[in-house]
């Protein structure tokens, strides 16, 4: 019976934080399509890469007219953070063969806390899978819908849709700032960086330079 109620408590708490993090794909279809990228492009996005840091760092490169290099670069280096989950996963999970493709995939901030908050592994394995199917289903309906809504708009930058994509960034990183002075520091150490890379690069290559020395910082 204990069983059952913890894993009950797991899907509930899965489907919570699918529910308000599934909404946040409204954001990124919007400032997807404020980049540049067309609506099937930005849909693709959320269907492949499905990590929304990564996401809204390759839109706002775009958007600030870097080339896809830099905007991968830069998105493939934050996305890097969803293989050190996996390595900690791998033990919880426990998944064999051809179903660790799918279950990577489901690897991201959100169904590693809640996996990480349960008491057993049971609930750990329910509050995984229900915060990832929750998650993933969430974010791609809601970037469609972002990304049709503003593409209808004609020229969403008229309505400053344009910082959608910079504010929303913020916001997924703001908690993490909140709670640790280090990382404050990190963060205030990278943006420095960038402003000061800014006028010599090409857009997209600031911020790997930030994003570089802050990783080379933690490394230490």
């Amino acid at each position: 019976m204990e069983q059952t109620t913890l894993r009950s408590a797991a899907i509930r708490d899965g489907l919570g934080v699918g529910l308000a993090v599934g909404l946040s794909g409204v954001a990124f279809g919007a400032a997807a399509v404020t980049a540049g990228l067309t609506v099937p492009q930005a849909c693709v996005l959320s269907l492949l890469a499905f990590t929304g840091a990564s996401q809204f760092a390759f839109a706002g490169t775009v958007g600030a007219g870097g080339d896809l290099l830099a905007a991968a670069s830069g998105a493939l280096l934050l996305g890097a953070r969803n293989t050190l989950y996996g390595l900690r996963m791998a033990d919880v999970l426990q998944v064999r063969g051809v179903r660790k493709l799918a279950t990577a995939q489901g690897v991201i901030d959100e169904t590693t806390a809640v996996a990480l908050a349960q008491p057993n592994p049971a609930a750990a394995r329910a509050g995984f899978y229900t915060t990832f199917a929750a998650v993933y289903v969430g974010w791609n309906l809601t970037t469609l819908l972002g990304a049709i809504g503003t593409s209808a708009l004609g020229d969403p930058g008229m309505l400053g849709l344009d910082v959608v994509g910079p504010a929303t960034f913020l916001a997924i990183l703001w908690p993490r700032l909140k709670a640790s002075a280090e990382l404050r520091w990190l963060a205030a150490g990278g943006m420095a960086i960038a402003l000061a890379a800014t006028p010599f690069f090409p857009p997209g290559v600031p911020v790997l330079l930030a994003a570089v020395a802050v990783l080379v910082v933690m490394l230490r």
